[in-house]
């Protein structure tokens, strides 16, 4: 019989179609597995449904490329010279985004060379790196929780009397401004607060409010702190 179908694959090197499907598939499941975590983990403001689906679908283009290159330079450098000419242009966001991406085009790069314990043990650790990142909120600096706004219509000096009530309600205060508005009197403050019970914000906002000398009293919470 004439594998007519088959035989561009059999040039240079036989193609193990069994094997060659196996690494596809389990491309297409790596990547699943890595999109559910994404799904899970993503906190930000920027998620993009087409995101998730690209990191489907990366792996199993990644590992296609891998078995069609098959240790054939010539056509390695034709491939080199068509991601040449198509450009892609999309800025990532999120810092973790990228390495989203790396892992997806790795364990493409690992199913495509057939290399499937790798790929499997791969995706199982960056999904858990993941999953602990996002459980155990690794990396976030809760120094404060709270911005709280005042205006302090009585002498400058007299503000150490919000001691006693920062005191019941806060672990740390620390005033970060202080601004007098033109044409009115009395000064303005910002504190950055950690309070002890976060639940507990409408309580010191009152407590404020009903302070001899306090006014214009906001409060909300503050992410955790954002690098620059």
């Amino acid at each position: 019989m004439d594998h007519w179908f088959l035989q561009g694959d059999y040039t240079p090197i036989p193609t193990d179609v069994p094997m060659m499907l196996m690494g596809l598939l389990l491309a297409f499941v790596c990547g699943h597995a890595i999109a559910w975590v994404y799904m899970f983990t993503h906190t930000g403001l920027s998620y993009s449904r087409s995101f998730v689906n690209s990191l489907v679908v990366i792996p199993t283009i990644v590992s296609m490329v891998m078995l069609v290159l098959s240790n054939n330079l010539v056509t390695a450098f034709g491939l080199m010279a068509i991601f040449a000419i198509v450009r892609f242009r999309n800025v990532l966001r999120d810092t973790l985004d990228t390495s989203f991406i790396l892992s997806v085009i790795v364990i493409g790069m690992a199913c495509g060379t057939l290399k499937f314990a790798t790929a499997i043990a791969g995706c199982m650790m960056i999904c858990l790196i993941m999953f602990y990142i996002r459980m155990t909120s690794f990396g976030t600096r809760h120094r404060y929780d709270t911005i709280l706004n005042l205006h302090w219509e009585r002498p400058a000096p007299e503000i150490r009397a919000l001691d006693d009530i920062f005191g019941r309600h806060t672990r740390r205060s620390r005033c970060v401004s202080e601004r007098t508005v033109d044409g009115s009197s009395g000064v303005g403050f910002s504190y950055r607060l950690l309070l002890r019970d976060p639940s507990r914000l409408e309580d010191l906002l009152i407590e404020l409010r009903e302070m001899d000398g306090v006014a214009r009293v906001t409060g909300l919470k503050a992410e955790a702190e954002s690098e620059v």
